[in-house]
């Protein structure tokens, strides 16, 4: 997976495959809304393990049954695939309502 920032054509393409994902200061985006705290954690637990195993880790927030996450490739400067990806994983590990 390439640490280059990725274009402004590849974001563009990436947004419309990342389902509530959005770009804000630079950064890909997303709120998710749980049923409760413990799910909420339990979410950031099975996402904090598959962000372990890429070494790649989200800035992220948690107030009772919200997580709010932000991602970058400080390193690179920007946006690349490895934040594309972990955004990925995010929706993939997200109950879906």
């Amino acid at each position: 997976m390439s640490n280059s920032q990725l274009s402004e054509a590849e974001l563009k393409k990436a947004l419309g495959e990342l389902s509530g994902w959005s770009i804000e200061a630079g950064k890909l985006h997303r709120q998710y809304q749980f049923k409760s705290f413990v799910e909420a954690f339990g979410f950031m637990s099975s996402l904090a393990l598959v962000a372990e195993s890429m070494g790649h880790h989200p800035e992220w927030f948690n107030v009772y049954n919200r997580v709010t996450i932000d991602l970058t490739t400080h390193d690179a400067g920007g946006i690349t695939a490895k934040d594309v990806e972990l955004a990925r994983k995010a929706n993939q590990l997200a109950p879906s309502k």
